[in-house]
């Protein structure tokens, strides 16, 4: 029951950070390094590829590759995480710390996701 709340609310948070992508584009372009091109495009892409890897976790044929997908994704944006939290001075919204405390919960997520990428458990055999 666990593994099953805790894929919904995976898939949920990633489909909701993909639409917040469409929603407040101009935010995620502020967070973007500027050594990154195509922030416009980047913001656009990782937003779909969120919603999209999102729903995969969900469907079970899917699920171990979107969560490995997922894994890239956080990967692929930590750059992103590490650019606010040294630059705290770009980003008055937000206090430093909370900058700070972003870079090790990206590898809360990241274990979350690892969690699908392994086979679920079987239930223990019923006696007859």
């Amino acid at each position: 029951m666990l593994r099953i709340l805790g894929k919904f609310l995976l898939g949920l948070f990633f489909v909701a950070a993909g639409v917040n992508h469409f929603v407040h584009p101009a935010f995620y372009m502020s967070i973007m390094p500027p050594y990154l091109p195509w922030h416009a495009l980047l913001v656009y892409l990782s937003g779909l590829i969120e919603m999209a890897l999102g729903v995969a976790v969900l469907i079970p044929k899917f699920t171990r590759s979107a969560a490995w997908g997922l894994i890239l994704l956080l990967l692929a944006v930590f750059p992103a995480n590490i650019h606010m939290a040294a630059n705290p001075q770009l980003y008055p919204d937000f206090s430093p710390l909370a900058l700070w405390i972003r870079l090790p919960l990206q590898a809360v997520f990241i274990a979350w996701a690892f969690w699908f990428t392994r086979p679920a458990p079987n239930p223990p055999a019923r006696a007859a």
